[in-house]
């Protein structure tokens, strides 16, 4: 690995599902992207292969693609968690649920559930839906996150896109929130949030290969003003192109060592430490 690279990085977004909707998503992604996934890996192969390819925390998320899902994947979760100390996720959540609420209260008692994904282009609401409400209150009060696929790649959708997104950040500015894939494909909009948002932070998956649906098109400069809210994070299992490529793309620009250091590891440590509990992080270190 580059010298600029920490050798112990923090993957902080991973994907990870069980065996049948991983098939399911490869099959879509197939037949409505043409994309052809250069890793499909079930999730235990994931685990391995990225605890083995110097990754030391994997920050993994799912989503609740209709109604009645939420619930049994958030099951799942819990027991990958429970099997994998180096493991932190993302829950699954649905507003359709009769019992969303309480679906989500039930996650967020496992110590290394750090918050939920909502995937804006999948499930087919706004981030300003009412239905949210509750669950953004609650990930507020017992300090979780939300990770949002909001930015309007790989296709546009009246549910994403910036301007989806204001209303959100005008009611709820104390939220602490996830961006997919750097706003992809509205990178400088999303960049400008950050300057106001200081609870906001960006991740980097997808968005530097040498040719794929989210290429970043600003000046590496950017990154550089923007270190303290920037996370990288792969998209692994789900690529079209190696994983080394966005890494060694992103060492190609030759920033600053520090951006690097909280780039691939200090920001995310300090989010898992944030979000995560004492008594977690206690065991992770007898891990």
């Amino acid at each position: 690995m580059n010298d600029l690279i920490p050798e112990q990085i923090v993957d902080f977004h991973v994907h990870l599902f069980p065996d049948q909707l991983f098939e399911a998503i490869w099959k879509f992604f197939s037949e409505q992207y043409h994309w052809q996934i250069v890793y499909k890996m079930y999730y235990k192969q994931c685990i391995q292969y990225l605890l083995q390819n110097g990754v030391s925390h994997i920050v993994y998320s799912n989503y609740a693609h209709r109604k009645g899902v939420a619930e049994q994947l958030n099951r799942w979760n819990i027991n990958v968690l429970n099997q994998n100390k180096n493991l932190y996720c993302f829950a699954a959540f649905h507003p359709d649920d009769d019992n969303c609420l309480q679906i989500a209260t039930s996650v967020l008692e496992h110590p290394r559930v750090i918050g939920f994904k909502l995937h804006h282009l999948v499930q087919h609401f706004y981030p300003d839906d009412e239905r949210l409400f509750p669950l953004y209150e609650m990930v507020i009060e017992k300090n979780k996150r939300i990770l949002f696929h909001i930015g309007n790649g790989p296709v546009e959708s009246d549910h994403v896109g910036y301007k989806s997104f204001i209303p959100l950040l005008k009611r709820y500015p104390q939220l602490s929130v996830n961006i997919a894939h750097l706003g992809g494909n509205e990178f400088e909009p999303f960049f400008d949030l950050l300057k106001e948002h200081k609870n906001m932070m960006m991740d980097t998956s997808f968005c530097f290969s040498r040719d794929d649906a989210f290429n970043f098109n600003l000046h590496p400069e950017i990154l550089e003003k923007n270190k303290d809210q920037l996370l990288y994070g792969s998209d692994f299992p789900n690529l079209i192109f190696p994983r080394s490529e966005e890494i060694e793309t992103l060492a190609s620009f030759e920033l600053s060592e520090a951006f690097y250091r909280q780039l691939f590891r200090e920001n995310g440590k300090r989010l898992l430490d944030r979000h995560c509990t004492v008594e977690q992080q206690h065991g992770e270190q007898t891990a």
